[in-house]
C-alpha cells in the first residue's frame, strides 16, 4: 500500500445521455469501489485525465464528488489519495453493512419474483466463472451486483446509496484482501440466500447476508494477514469483530426453528466473498 502502486483504469462505457462530467465520476467510482486504487496510492487530476482521455475539469468534479463521499483525502497540489484503513474504521464499516444491508435484505424479500431470482442466480454463475479464471475484479463487480439486483427488488429502497457509499470505502481495502480470502474455503452464503428467498424466509435471508459480509472481512480475524495489508495499525483491534446483540437475536431466533434435512443439508464450498 504505497502511493506509487501501480494504476489500472477501465473506463465505463459512455452513455449518450451522459454529460462528460457524469461519465468520468461514474468511472472514477466504479474504480474506487472495485479496488482499481490501492490504499495509499495518491492520484493526480492530469493523470487520471489522461487516463480517460478528458480534460482535466471533469476530473476535478468527479474527485470533488467522491472526496464528499469519504471515498477519496484530498491531499492538495491537484493531488488525491485513497484513505488508509484503521482497525476501528474498519470495524464500523462492517457493522454498518450488516446492519443496512441485513435490513435492505429483509425489506426487499416480498418483491423479489422468480425472473429475479434468476437473475441473481446468474450473478452468482458469474461469480463462480470469474473465480475459476482468478478475475479478481470480475469477482468483486458480479457480488456486488449479487448484492444491488436484490436490495433494488424493493421499489420503495432508501438504503442503496448508503450502502453503496460503504462499499466505496471498503473497496480498495477488501480488493487487497481477495488474494487471502482464496486461501480459505468459505459456506456459499449466496447458495443460502437464493434458499432462503426461495422459502420467504427473511430471517434466514437476512442471517445469510450478514454470514457473507462477515465471511469476506473473515482475514482480518488473521493478524498476520491484515499487518501484510495495511500499515496505518495493528491487527488486534480487529479481534473485537464478533457479532452484534441484535444479529445474536436473529441466530438464537432461527436456531429454535424447525429444519428440514433439505435444508441442513444444503450447504455447499465456495470462496465467495462480500
Amino acid at each position: 500500500m504505497d502511493k506509487h502502486s501501480p494504476v489500472t483504469l477501465s473506463p465505463r462505457l459512455r452513455d449518450e445521455n451522459q454529460t462528460v462530467t457524469q461519465w468520468v465520476y461514474q468511472s472514477l467510482r466504479r474504480a474506487v469501489m472495485d479496488g482499481d486504487f490501492l490504499p495509499g496510492r495518491q492520484l493526480t487530476i492530469r493523470a487520471l485525465a489522461q487516463m480517460l482521455d478528458v480534460s482535466p475539469m471533469p476530473v476535478r468534479e468527479a474527485l470533488r464528488q467522491l472526496a464528499a463521499e469519504n471515498a477519496l483525502t484530498i491531499l492538495g497540489n491537484r493531488r488525491v489519495m485513497v484513505p488508509q484503513m484503521t482497525a476501528m474504521k474498519f470495524t464500523e464499516l462492517c457493522e454498518a453493512r450488516i446492519a443496512i444491508e441485513c435490513h435492505a435484505a429483509a425489506r426487499a424479500l416480498p418483491y423479489i419474483d422468480s425472473a429475479q431470482l434468476q437473475a441473481l442466480r446468474q450473478q452468482d454463475a458469474a461469480i463462480n466463472t470469474a473465480q475459476d479464471s482468478g478475475n479478481l475484479a470480475q469477482i468483486n463487480h458480479h457480488n456486488q451486483e449479487f448484492h444491488r439486483l436484490m436490495y433494488s427488488a424493493n421499489p420503495h429502497q432508501v438504503s442503496l446509496p448508503l450502502i453503496e457509499s460503504l462499499w466505496l470505502q471498503l473497496g480498495p481495502f477488501m480488493r487487497l484482501a481477495s488474494n487471502s480470502i482464496s486461501e480459505h474455503y468459505l459456506v456459499d452464503r449466496h447458495s443460502e440466500a437464493m434458499q432462503a428467498i426461495e422459502r420467504k424466509d427473511a430471517v434466514a435471508l437476512q442471517l445469510a447476508i450478514a454470514a457473507d459480509i462477515r465471511d469476506g472481512v473473515a482475514f482480518a480475524n488473521n493478524p498476520s494477514n491484515y499487518k501484510a495489508l495495511s500499515t496505518t495499525q495493528t491487527a488486534s483491534s480487529f479481534h473485537s469483530f464478533f457479532l452484534p446483540p441484535w444479529q445474536k437475536s436473529l441466530h438464537e431466533q432461527h436456531s429454535r426453528r424447525i429444519h428440514s434435512p433439505e435444508i441442513s443439508s444444503s450447504f455447499s464450498i465456495s470462496n465467495k466473498n462480500a
